[in-house]
């Protein structure tokens, strides 16, 4: 297993955001961290990308406790835009380009083109679809071997979403990349989600293989949200 998570717990002042979480994630798959807003899929992520710390628990990745080398391999999208508003999406692109292993920049240059982002204009300037898209330039112009992705459809509109998850899933590498997603928009992401984890208020509700579930239960992983939503 690539991703270990055991007995998982992170309290924040007044409220428990993660409650008892144990999971794995299999090397080259699709794990769907499905939950509406508030249950506790930011937390998660920020843990296993090594910013934040859990209250117990045991996080293990690729076999060991987080470190810097751990947290080089890994691409973290966070929900929240994280770049300097001032640069150029040029001038971002290349400084961030000494902070990522094997970074491409041939790679970086041809996303921005399918992404249909302007190389000149200040991120700050970006609409809330092309600072998204932006993430996704950022994640895949390095060969990274688990990418977090938080909400990266969150606020979008459908033509930016569409080309995010264009992305996303052309150039994930089947068999060698791991990638887990959170979203609440689960009928965008369902086709490509093979295992899933749903959280509700800080917990594991229901989790297993995609296609197990849908045979089980007898409906897609969108109704089975809504179920254990409510």
């Amino acid at each position: 297993m690539i991703i270990e998570v055991e007995g998982l717990w992170k309290r924040y002042p007044g409220t428990w955001a993660l409650r008892d979480l144990s999971f794995t994630a299999k090397k080259g798959r699709v794990l769907g961290i499905l939950g509406e807003n508030g249950s506790g899929k930011s937390t998660l992520f920020r843990i296993l990308a090594g910013i934040t710390r859990p209250t117990r628990g045991k996080v293990r990745i690729f076999g060991t406790p987080i470190t810097p080398t751990v947290k080089a391999r890994i691409a973290y999208l966070p929900e929240v835009q994280p770049y300097y508003p001032w640069m150029t999406v040029r001038e971002l692109l290349e400084f961030l380009a000494p902070f990522y292993p094997g970074w491409d920049p041939q790679k970086a240059l041809n996303l921005v083109d399918f992404m249909q982002l302007p190389l000149e204009k200040k991120v700050g300037d970006l609409s809330k679809g092309q600072k998204g898209r932006l993430k996704v330039v950022v994640a895949f112009s390095w060969p990274s071997e688990i990418v977090l992705m938080d909400e990266p459809l969150g606020g979008i509109d459908p033509p930016s979403r569409k080309r995010i998850l264009g992305a996303l899933f052309s150039e994930f590498r089947y068999g060698e990349q791991t990638i887990l997603i959170s979203t609440h928009l689960v009928s965008e992401v369902e086709e490509f989600i093979e295992d899933v984890i749903y959280l509700k208020d800080g917990s594991i509700v229901l989790s297993g293989h995609a296609d197990q579930l849908r045979e089980e239960r007898g409906k897609s992983l969108s109704e089975l949200f809504e179920e254990v939503a409510t």
